[in-house]
């Protein structure tokens, strides 16, 4: 071996070491503001009900919805229209729909700004297609008026309907005000205390803390930000408020290497979705799930014939599954199994309590 591929090989050797320790937990470059927010910068929830008029007779049937008349009665007073507790109760508009509008008001609003509301009925409406939300208040959880909505419903679904038939393309009973709502009361978002701001991390993790930290005082200065807990760090900053905006949008777009998460499988039983990530891992294990069935056959009550009931257990054979290094493995192993997705739910949570899935599961 030459003097030159000797000085070939020891470099090659020298950068494997360095990313040896790189290969055993994988890293993204991500920004601080994907990471982490400011704490109290923060939106807020808004609600109010209201009216939708101009419907094409698919409103809410006013007798089986008393509320509706009421709040038609109510608004037609204020408009100088006064009706008796008689005439309110024998309205019958099937043009007229009660909904209730929710909205969220971002940090930073302002009077005057304009913010898109969601419009959903109360009632039994058939379809909000076409219709008007009245000028509608929307309050805070404080009770305090934050924003007035008016405006045209804009509904993605499409329906219709002759004699006993009827065709619904997704939903009709709800949709969206783009921009239907005006901020009447700005809330007041206070960015730190003093000359501190925290940030706060969207998951609890030592290790991401730990390399915010590092970030922002690599590229802000030496002692700028310290981690309080997994989750919190505090951040110095100038006291001019000018000042403080142009370094927080600094510290924002700082990268950092984050770590990889904890292995996770999230279920929700409602749907049958399972989502896992890339980190999780299972070990060989044995699996027997068999489907319990029951069959009634044979049963017209007009008649007052017996009934026909069977009960029957699919007798299936034990399975073993092969351990999985990989999410790739983990898939292949799963579908091996020939489970369909409810009853992939049943023998995840078998698996975590055998100790043969590698990973944390959370039930949605």
């Amino acid at each position: 071996m030459n003097e030159k591929s000797g000085k070939w090989y020891r470099q090659a050797a020298m950068l494997a070491a360095l990313l040896l320790p790189l290969w055993g937990q994988p890293v993204w470059a991500e920004r601080i503001k994907d990471l982490a927010s400011v704490q109290g910068v923060r939106h807020n929830q808004l609600i109010g009900y209201g009216l939708v008029v101009g419907l094409d007779n698919t409103g809410d049937q006013t007798t089986q919805t008393p509320f509706t008349t009421q709040a038609i009665g109510n608004m037609l007073s204020q408009m100088g229209v006064n009706l008796s507790a008689d005439q309110q109760q024998k309205l019958q508009l099937k043009n007229v729909a009660a909904v209730m509008l929710t909205a969220s008001l971002p940090p930073f609003a302002r009077p005057g700004q304009a913010i898109d509301v969601t419009v959903s009925s109360m009632g039994n409406a058939k379809s909000l297609r076409g219709g008007t939300v009245l000028m509608t208040q929307l309050k805070g959880a404080d009770g305090q008026v934050y924003a007035v909505a008016q405006g045209n419903v804009l509904v993605g679904g499409v329906g219709a309907s002759s004699g006993n038939s009827r065709v619904t393309v997704n939903h009709l009973a709800a949709g969206r005000i783009p921009g239907g709502a005006t901020v009447e009361r700005a809330v007041a978002t206070p960015v730190g205390q003093g000359n501190l701001v925290y940030y706060e991390l969207d998951e609890t993790d030592f290790g991401n803390a730990q390399a915010v930290v590092e970030a922002i005082n690599k590229g802000m200065g030496e002692g700028t930000a310290q981690a309080l807990d997994g989750r919190r760090v505090a951040v110095r900053v100038p006291d001019d408020q000018g000042a403080r905006v142009a370094f927080l949008g600094r510290v924002d777009n700082l990268e950092i290497r984050r770590m990889a998460g904890a292995a996770k499988v999230v279920i929700n039983p409602r749907t049958g979705s399972v989502v896992m990530n890339q980190r999780v891992t299972i070990e060989a294990c044995t699996v027997a799930h068999g489907n319990l069935s029951v069959v009634v056959e044979g049963a017209q009550p007009m008649f007052a014939m017996p009934a026909d009931i069977q009960v029957k257990q699919e007798g299936n054979s034990l399975i073993t599954v092969k351990a999985g290094a990989n999410l790739a493995d983990v898939v292949k192993a799963l579908n091996a199994l020939g489970a369909n997705p409810l009853d992939l739910l049943a023998i995840l949570q078998a698996m975590k309590s055998a100790g043969a899935l590698r990973a944390d599961l959370e039930v949605i």
